[in-house]
C-alpha cells in the first residue's frame, strides 16, 4: 500500500511547525476499512475465480482476447489476495514481519500494475478487431497473446520495484508499520517520483490509449449497417471507459494533491488531515475497480453467460442436488437440440 497504511498519528503543521494530530484519521480507517476491503475481497475474489474458471474450461484459451481476459483476472487475483492482511493492518498493526511486508506491497503493485496494462492491451485488442480487421486476423492470435503477456508481466515487475525496495517493515512508536521509506537525502525525490509514475501509468497512459482506440472504434461502428449492434458496442465502449475513470481518477487526483501540498496551497493541517482521509476513501474504491472487471470484460457478453450457465449446471448444481430431476433429463434434451439446430432453431447453435 502506497499511501493509507502508512498515516502516521500525527504530521508537522507546516504553518505553526507543531504536531498535526491524526489521531481522528487511523481511527476512520481502524473501523471503516476492514469492512470494505472485507466486501471488495469476496466479491471480487469469487467474480475473478469465475472468469478463470470459465476461460481455461470452458472457451479452452482459444484466442488473444482470452489470453489477455485471462491474465486480467490473474492480475485482479494478486490484487486482491494482499487485501485481507491491509484490512487487518488498518486496524492494528502489522505482525508479518519485513519480508511478507515486502511480498505483499509486491503483490499489491505486480497485481495494480498488471491489471492496468491488460486493460491497455484489451483496448488495443479491440481496436485491431473492429478497425483493422484485415490485419488483426493476422496479428490476433493466441501465441502473440502469450508473448505480450509475458512482456506485460515484465513490465509491471519493473514498475513495481520501486516499492518493493523502499518498503519495510519497523517499529514506530509503540508498533509495527509497513510502509515505504525513502533515503533521507532523495525523499522528496523518491516520493513525487513515484506519484508521478503512478499518475501516469495509472491514470494519463490509459485514458489516452482509450481514448485513441475508441474513437477510432466509434468511426468505423458508425458506418456499420447493423443498428443494434452499432448500439450495443457503443454503449460497451463508453461503459469501460466512464467506469475506469469514475473508479481511478478521484485516487489519481488525491495523490497528486497530497504529494504537492505545498504547491496547490494544502500544507496546513486541516487540509492535510482531509487528504488523508480522501485517499482512504478514493483508494478503496479504485480497489473495487477489480470487482467490476469481471462484469465489463466478460459476463456482458451473452455467450459468456451461457458458459457461465453451463458451468453453474455442471459444476455446481450438479453437486448440489444430483438426484433432481432437471439433471436426469439434462443429457438427452442436449441431444436433441443437436437435432433440431438443423430445423430452424438458430437461437440454439448461435447463442442470441
Amino acid at each position: 500500500m502506497d499511501y493509507q497504511m502508512s498515516t502516521p498519528t500525527y504530521d508537522i503543521d507546516y504553518d505553526t511547525s507543531e504536531p498535526c494530530q491524526k489521531t481522528n484519521v487511523k481511527l476512520i480507517a481502524a473501523r471503516l476499512l476492514p469492512p470494505l476491503y472485507s466486501l471488495v475481497f469476496i466479491f471480487g475474489f469469487v467474480g475473478n475465480m469465475l472468469v478463470v474458471l470459465i476461460l481455461i474450461n470452458c472457451k479452452k484459451l482459444k484466442s488473444m482476447t482470452d489470453i489477455y481476459l485471462l491474465n486480467l483476472a490473474i492480475s485482479d487475483l494478486l490484487f486482491l489476495i494482499t487485501i485481507p492482511f491491509w484490512a487487518y493492518y488498518a486496524a492494528n498493526e502489522w505482525l508479518l514481519g519485513n519480508v511478507m511486508c515486502k511480498l505483499f506491497t509486491g503483490m499489491y503493485h505486480i497485481g495494480y500494475f498488471g491489471g492496468i496494462f491488460f486493460i491497455i492491451l484489451l483496448t488495443i485488442d479491440r481496436y485491431l478487431a473492429i478497425v483493422h480487421a484485415v490485419f488483426a486476423l493476422k496479428a490476433r492470435t493466441v501465441t502473440f497473446g502469450g508473448v505480450t503477456s509475458g512482456v506485460t508481466w515484465v513490465v509491471a515487475v519493473f514498475a513495481s520495484l520501486p516499492g518493493i525496495i523502499f518498503t519495510k517493515s519497523q517499529k514506530e512508536s509503540h508498533h509495527y508499520t509497513c510502509s515505504p521509506h525513502y533515503p533521507p537525502s532523495q525523499y522528496h525525490f523518491w516520493k513525487n517520483f513515484q506519484t508521478l509514475k503512478m499518475v501516469i501509468l495509472g491514470l494519463v497512459l490509459p485514458l489516452l490509449v482509450m481514448v485513441t482506440c475508441y474513437s477510432g472504434i466509434l468511426k468505423t461502428l458508425l458506418r456499420c449497417r447493423n443498428e443494434k449492434k452499432r448500439h450495443r458496442a457503443v454503449r460497451l465502449i463508453f461503459t469501460i471507459m466512464i467506469v475506469y475513470f469514475l473508479f481511478w481518477a478521484p485516487y489519481n487526483i488525491v495523490l497528486l494533491l497530497s504529494t504537492f501540498q505545498v504547491f496547490f496551497g494544502l500544507n496546513n493541517c486541516q487540509s492535510s488531515n482531509r487528504l488523508d482521509q480522501a485517499m482512504q476513501v478514493t483508494e478503496t474504491l479504485g480497489m473495487t475497480h477489480c470487482c467490476i472487471n469481471p462484469v465489463i470484460y466478460a459476463f456482458v457478453g451473452e455467450k459468456f453467460r451461457d458458459y457461465l450457465a453451463g458451468f453453474f449446471r455442471k459444476h455446481i448444481a450438479r453437486r448440489l442436488c444430483k438426484h433432481c430431476a432437471i439433471f436426469q433429463r439434462e443429457a438427452p434434451e442436449r441431444v436433441n437440440s443437436v437435432y433440431t439446430r438443423s430445423t430452424g432453431d438458430q437461437e440454439i447453435s448461435t447463442g442470441l
